[in-house]
């Protein structure tokens, strides 16, 4: 009689979602780093200066820092960050855990201004930026980078992209 040999397969790990938790804190005349927009699914308040704003996965948010010294301003960053989904890679961030896909990096004041700009156009037009094509945000950075003209968001625009995620 001939044994049957059964080869036992390991059973894949579930890839439960995880989901981004972005450190905000505010110390005043040194330390503001906060959220633009977004919509957390909770937040946590740690203790009078820092707290936790908690994404659910896909989710698109703005962190923007400011950190200053004796001297003056020393850093302002903005970063339009996406909470990455399970599978999916993910940039480490400094104060954002597990790590976040990075769309937008501006760093400088001219650039965090002129991105808050950008931002506040978006908003006058009735459109909430956590809906804006991801194409967008990362449009914005390479113009950024390239000191090239930041290209303008219109109903046009987020038109096509509702039509394109209602497709998918």
């Amino acid at each position: 009689m001939q044994a049957v040999v059964q080869t036992m397969r390991p059973e894949l790990p579930a890839h439960r979602p995880v989901p981004m938790q972005v450190s905000l804190a505010f110390v005043e005349l040194r330390v503001n780093v906060w959220l633009r927009f977004g919509k957390p699914v909770r937040e946590t308040v740690l203790n009078r200066w820092r707290r936790v704003a908690v994404f659910e996965p896909g989710a698109v948010c703005c962190r923007v820092k400011w950190i200053a010294n004796d001297y003056g301003t020393a850093l302002w960053q903005l970063m339009v960050l996406q909470a990455p989904m399970p599978l999916d890679g993910g940039q480490r961030v400094a104060g954002v855990v597990p790590g976040a896909r990075i769309l937008l990096l501006a760093e400088g004041e001219l650039q965090v201004k002129a991105v808050l700009a950008v931002t506040d156009a978006i908003e006058q037009l009735g459109i909430d930026p956590c809906t804006v094509a991801v194409t967008y945000w990362r449009t914005v950075g390479n113009r950024l980078a390239a000191r090239e003209p930041l290209p303008e968001y219109t109903f046009e625009r987020h038109a096509a992209r509702m039509a394109r995620g209602a497709l998918q």
